[in-house]
């Protein structure tokens, strides 16, 4: 006779809110504008995707278990030691690596009240206690965060910058945070936006992840590299940090035609240079037109803004992202990270940034 009961998850699985991407579709329409997911607006290198394709043929081949080459090319473009370096299925996968191997049971994991949410999904997945401490203008407050800490903590998550704000804490508050922190404290730094970043005071984390032992600094490929689709992440991390990592990921997490594109994408510079450059012009230009229609735009130094829309029936945010979407444009609500009058809006071409701001102009019946 069949068992009447389900095999149960550990306990505190159930409590995981699964994490939900920016859509991307639309009913009705072929080919929307897609600014749901902070991706590229010029999309890949050529020759990342002419890399990708080179590797057709090798398909039936197991991929560098190491990441090894990929590895040596991340260390010669960024000055780095590539012993120091773990590459994974994104940096997703990482942030969960990272978690379940600093804290478990009875821990607690900190984070900013608007940081990313996989931070929370990733600790609760491991048993351990997510909490959040107060932001100050929308922007991770050091002293919240060091207030937070507990002899409970395992591991501080600030991004750098912040996904969804776009906001950002100064190479010196940052290494304020890491010198009010124990040093069996595990300070991660997700600076997956650091190459959008034009600021004179801004450091992405490698100078802290050089001189101490419980710093990590993670990036990512699917930002300025426009690799999203092929889960490419890395970390830069102490020595002994980095075995453990090397000794819980699973043997071949990244595969052969992801490593050869984001081989390929890392020498291509120039492309990189025209993705930045693109971000440098329209960043401001959407900021500048949507604060002319009256909504309070957040500064952001990464490739995407929020934007705060009216409270009245009508004129909320939900109702502008409805709007938008039936007219094909996709943004991102973002009340699961507790802002739910504003929406996020990715950084696309001239003609979808022309298009978001004649909508949305519609949309407050200012066209």
């Amino acid at each position: 006779m069949a068992a009447t009961t389900a095999p149960k998850p550990r306990a505190g699985i159930l409590e995981v809110e699964p994490y939900r991407g920016g859509e991307a579709g639309v009913p009705g329409i072929a080919k929307p504008i897609r600014l749901a997911s902070n991706e590229s607006a010029l999309g890949p290198s050529p020759r990342a995707m002419a890399a990708y394709t080179a590797l057709a043929p090798e398909l039936h081949r197991y991929p560098d278990g190491g990441s090894e080459k990929l590895r040596r090319i991340i260390a010669r473009h960024y000055g780095l030691d590539a012993e120091r370096i773990v590459c994974g299925n994104g940096s997703d996968e990482l942030i969960g690596l990272l978690t379940r191997a600093y804290a478990g049971p009875g821990d607690e994991v900190l984070y900013s009240r608007h940081g990313f949410l996989m931070y929370p999904i990733a600790a609760t997945a491991a048993g351990a206690k997510p909490v959040t401490a107060p932001e100050r203008n929308l922007t991770a407050d050091v002293d919240g965060l060091l207030k937070a800490v507990t002899a409970k903590t395992r591991i501080v998550f600030l991004a750098n910058p912040n996904n969804p704000t776009g906001t950002y804490l100064s190479n010196d508050e940052v290494q304020r945070l890491h010198a009010g922190l124990p040093s069996s404290v595990l300070l991660v730094i997700d600076a997956a936006y650091a190459e959008y970043v034009q600021r004179n005071d801004y450091e992405p984390g490698v100078a802290l992840v050089e001189a101490n032992q419980n710093v990590v600094m993670t990036r990512t490929f699917s930002k300025i590299y426009a690799l999203g689709g092929l889960r490419v992440g890395w970390a830069y991390l102490s020595a002994p940090v980095a075995d453990v990592l090397n000794r819980v990921r699973n043997p071949f997490n990244l595969n052969a035609a992801a490593q050869a594109a984001a081989v390929a994408a890392l020498d291509d510079v120039a492309a990189t240079d025209r993705a930045r450059e693109h971000n440098d012009i329209w960043l401001p230009w959407l900021t500048r037109e949507l604060s002319a229609l009256g909504l309070t735009v957040n500064p952001s130094v990464a490739n995407f803004v929020i934007a705060r829309f009216p409270p009245e029936p009508g004129k909320t945010a939900s109702d502008a992202f409805e709007f938008l979407k039936s007219r094909g444009i996709l943004t991102r609500k973002i009340a699961g990270y507790g802002l739910p009058e504003w929406l996020r809006i990715g950084i696309g071409t001239e003609e979808e940034m022309r298009a978001v701001v004649k909508t949305c102009a519609e949309f407050l019946g200012k066209s």
